[in-house]
C-alpha cells in the first residue's frame, strides 16, 4: 500500500502519542496489537502513516525534527515509544492568530508556551508546503478555543486540496457553510472534536443510552474533568471554553431519551491541576428514577492518560480519510465523523455510528453511506 502522508498543525501531546503509536504498532504482530479498534483497514496499517509536514509556534519545537519535537516541553504525555529515528521533517513556524491564550505567559515555561521568534508563515507559504510535501491529509491539533487558527488551517487544506481532520471543538465539519465548501471541491473532511478511545464523553454517552434503554428516567447529570496538560491550562480562559462545552454537552444530550433542561446538565473541563500532567480525571454523576418512581444515582470516576486515549481514534480517522481519497469521495464523511467525533454534523447513537463506520470501511456493504449530502 502507498504511505498515508499527513501534515500536522500543532505538535502537542496528542501528536506525540499519535507519532509514538505509529512507530509502536509498526513492528507489532497483528494478533498482539491491542489498543486499536482496527489494526488493518482495507490494507492500511498504522505504520503506513507518515508525517511529511508539521507546524507549531513554540520555540522549543519550531526548527526541530518533528520526531524530536514531540518530546519537547510543554509536552508531558507518557513516553511509551522513545526510540524513534529522525524523520527528516522540520517543524515549521505556523500562524499564531488566537492559538495562544493570553494568560499562558503567567505560567512557568515547562507548563505553557514559549513563543518562537521565527516569522509566521503566510497562508500561501503553508499551502505551498502542503503541496510540495505531497500531503494527503492535514490534521488540526491547535489549542481549544482557537477559532481563527482552526479556520485558517481549514482554508489552507481547501486551497492545497488535501483532506482535513478537525480534532478540536471548533465547528467546521458541522458548520453547513464550511461543509459545503469541502463538498464543492470534493475534498474529504472529518470532524468536529475527536472522541477518546475510552474517555469521559464516550463513557457518559454509553451510560446515558443505557438509562434510556433500561427505562430509567435521567433527571440530571454532570461530568467534571481535571487535568494538568497544556490543554487544561489553556481552557482556564473561560471564553475559550464555549465550543468545548457545547460539543461535549450535545454529545450526551443526543443520546438521552429526553433532552435535559440546561440547568440539569453540566459537561465540561473543570480545573487545571499541574501535577496531573497528561492524566485526566473525570467524575460523572447521574440522577434518575427507577420503577415506581424510586430515586437512584450513579457515580463514576475515570482516570486516563489523555493523549494516548485519542491517538488510536486519530489513526482510524486518518485511514478513513485516505479511503475517501482513494475512492474519490469528498465533503463531510458522515460515518467517520459520527463515530470518531463528539460534534458531527448529525448525531447518531454509538451503536448506529459503529454500524455506519464498519459499512464505510467495507464500502460494498453500503455504498455512499459515508458521504454527508446537503440537507434537503
Amino acid at each position: 500500500m502507498d504511505k498515508i502522508k499527513i501534515a500536522i498543525a500543532g505538535v502537542g501531546n496528542c501528536v506525540s502519542s499519535l507519532i509514538q503509536g505509529i512507530h509502536f504498532y509498526r513492528e507489532k504482530n497483528p494478533e498482539a496489537a491491542i489498543g486499536l479498534m482496527h489494526y488493518e483497514m482495507n490494507g492500511y496499517r498504522p505504520g503506513d502513516i507518515e508525517v511529511v509536514a508539521a507546524f507549531d509556534v513554540d520555540k522549543r519545537k519550531v526548527g526541530r525534527d518533528v520526531h524530536e519535537a514531540i518530546f519537547a516541553k510543554p509536552n508531558c504525555t507518557t513516553v511509551f515509544c522513545p526510540d524513534i529515528p529522525f524523520s527528516g521533517v522540520t517543524v515549521r513556524m505556523g500562524r499564531i492568530l488566537d492559538g495562544v491564550a493570553a494568560h499562558m505567559k503567567d505560567y512557568p515555561p515547562n507548563n505553557a508556551f514559549v513563543l518562537s521568534e521565527e516569522p509566521e508563515l503566510s497562508a500561501d507559504e503553508i499551502v505551498e508546503i502542503l503541496r510540495e510535501s505531497c500531503a494527503d491529509i492535514l490534521l488540526n491539533y491547535v489549542p481549544v478555543g482557537s477559532e481563527e487558527a482552526a479556520r485558517f488551517y481549514a482554508d489552507c487544506a481547501l486551497k492545497a486540496r488535501v483532506a482535513f481532520i478537525n480534532n478540536i471543538p471548533v465547528f467546521i465539519a458541522s458548520d453547513p457553510e464550511w461543509a459545503s465548501r469541502f463538498e464543492a471541491r470534493n475534498i474529504p473532511i472529518i470532524g468536529d472534536d475527536i472522541k477518546s478511545q475510552m474517555g469521559a464523553t464516550i463513557t457518559h454517552r454509553i451510560l446515558t443510552d443505557l438509562f434510556k434503554k433500561r427505562g430509567v428516567k435521567l433527571e440530571r447529570t454532570y461530568q467534571l474533568n481535571t487535568g494538568g496538560n497544556t490543554d487544561f491550562l489553556n481552557m482556564l480562559e473561560q471564553k475559550r471554553l464555549a465550543s468545548k462545552k457545547e460539543s461535549k454537552t450535545e454529545a450526551v444530550q443526543a443520546v438521552a431519551a429526553k433532552r435535559l433542561d440546561d440547568e440539569n446538565i453540566h459537561v465540561g473541563p473543570s480545573d487545571y491541576v499541574p501535577w496531573q500532567k497528561d492524566n485526566k480525571v473525570c467524575f460523572i454523576r447521574m440522577e434518575g428514577k427507577l420503577f415506581g418512581d424510586v430515586p437512584m444515582n450513579l457515580e463514576m470516576r475515570l482516570s486516563v492518560e489523555d493523549s494516548p486515549n485519542s491517538a488510536g481514534v486519530a489513526i482510524d480517522a486518518i485511514r478513513c480519510a485516505k479511503l475517501a481519497l482513494d475512492r474519490g469521495m469528498g465533503g463531510v464523511l458522515e460515518a467517520p465523523s459520527a463515530y470518531f467525533c463528539k460534534h458531527p454534523a448529525r448525531q447518531f447513537t454509538d451503536d448506529e455510528a459503529y454500524t455506519m463506520i464498519e459499512a464505510f470501511i467495507d464500502d460494498t456493504k453500503a455504498p455512499g453511506l459515508s458521504v454527508l449530502k446537503k440537507a434537503s
